[in-house]
């Protein structure tokens, strides 16, 4: 039976969740680089994560429906072949691992730049603070009430940006053509351009949000029938979440693209916001920022301890000895990248996006393969679903081929400065 919109509407949930995990650092600020360096022309690459993020969340949401595990437990349980089954065991860790390491030392590092945008303090004190606070929130397991909080001033920054977005003298030609216009940089720009776009991708469609969305549907829907409402929940979650992206790089773009606005820290990115907040905006990005940075430093370490110990078929509570050992080498892991490769901060978190969607293809593939299980029945993915994902597949690994270069001279300079 199909249920009204009302009903639709009160079981928002998992979809929400994972459009406030990728608003984060990460996003506003390679969003506002993207604006502030090549205007409206990147727009194209966010509609283009925006779909394929709402695509593969649908995937991993049902599977979690219909089977009511995890999407650790569903690659653990799909493949019979011993062998095989540990190679993607492996490659999954690995990916899981390096993915939210490179996540968790943007989530820092953004919360290094909200504390700089308002008060000029050290760095290192700053990732002390932020790396003990996210460990006790995690280890008493008391952390929801914050994250609801940080994640409730998230989502006001966010339509602040999109308000101020209206306020902003935009060329919406310029928009228009953004969006459905692919292009890239040429000449010396083109390597960073190529960079930008991976990284808006990669700070879009985010792998762990896979595993998260998997285990919060299965919890909020029991059954099967309530997959429509789940894509209800995923199509209008997403959509909003790439919405917001977009209106970030469209007042970078109008704001700062005209006047060579070059971002290099949390101060720079307030200028998008001033034709609304005027002096205010450092503060909001300051918050903003802290927020973002403190609450995604939480969610990142604790979605890569539920990946590896449901691929693993360990216990996933948050009092486990071995799911707490995932969290705190994820935890430690982005702290000391972001004290060791933080002197270029922006440029730190937009290697950090590029590197989520070099791993992408792979965690990609592991969710179509689960979708077309057979135990999922008519629920099973159908010819749609599956070429659209062949198709942003081949898509995003031909662009981190074409970024690859880039990415590795980035990442040379950044552990050379």
């Amino acid at each position: 039976m199909a249920s009204s919109i009302t009903e639709k509407l009160k079981n928002i949930g998992p979809g929400a969740l994972v459009a406030a995990g990728f608003v984060g650092p990460g996003t506003v600020t390679t969003c506002t680089v993207s604006g502030a360096s090549y205007g409206y022309t990147m727009l194209w690459a966010l509609l283009f994560a925006t779909v394929a993020t709402i695509i593969f969340q649908e995937m991993a949401a049902r599977v979690g429906i219909v089977t009511q595990e995890g999407l650790g437990e569903n690659i653990r349980d799909r493949i019979s072949h011993p062998v095989l089954k540990w190679i993607a065991i492996v490659i999954v860790i690995i990916a899981i691992f390096i993915g939210n390491t490179a996540y968790e030392t943007g989530n820092i590092t953004g919360g290094i730049l909200g504390i700089q945008a308002v008060v000029n303090a050290p760095m290192i004190p700053i990732v002390i603070v932020l790396g003990v606070l996210a460990f006790a929130a995690m280890w008493v397991g008391s952390y929801k009430l914050v994250e609801k909080i940080l994640t409730g001033i998230v989502i006001f920054m966010g339509l602040v940006f999109l308000i101020t977005a209206f306020a902003s003298p935009v060329d919406w030609g310029a928009v228009v053509a953004g969006l459905f216009t692919p292009s890239l940089p040429e000449g010396q720009a083109g390597a960073k351009g190529i960079l930008t776009a991976v990284g808006l991708i990669g700070t879009t469609i985010v792998p762990y949000n896979l595993f998260l969305h998997a285990s919060g549907a299965s919890e909020r829907f029991k059954d099967p029938e309530q997959i429509a409402d789940a894509r209800f929940d995923c199509v209008l979650s997403i959509g909003l979440g790439g919405i917001i992206s977009m209106a970030i790089l469209v007042c970078a773009a109008a704001n700062m693209h005209a006047a060579g606005i070059t971002v290099t820290n949390g101060k720079d990115m307030a200028v998008a916001l001033q034709p609304l907040l005027g002096n205010w905006a450092t503060v909001l990005i300051g918050i903003g920022l802290l927020a973002a940075g403190f609450s995604s430093a939480i969610t990142a370490p604790l979605s890569a301890a539920y990946a590896v110990n449901g691929v693993l078929g360990w216990g996933k509570t948050l009092k486990d000895l071995k799911f707490k050992v995932v969290w705190i080498i994820v935890l430690v892991a982005g702290c000391l990248m972001a004290v060791l490769l933080g002197k270029s901060p922006t440029e730190l978190i937009l290697v950090a996006q590029a590197a989520n969607a070099i791993l992408l293809p792979i965690m990609a593939f592991f969710v179509m393969y689960v979708a077309n299980g057979k135990s999922l029945g008519k629920w099973r993915n159908h010819a749609f679903s599956n070429i659209c994902g062949v198709i942003f597949i081949c898509i995003t690994l031909f662009m981190c081929w074409r970024n690859m270069s880039s990415f590795l001279t980035t990442l040379q300079t950044l552990i050379g400065a």
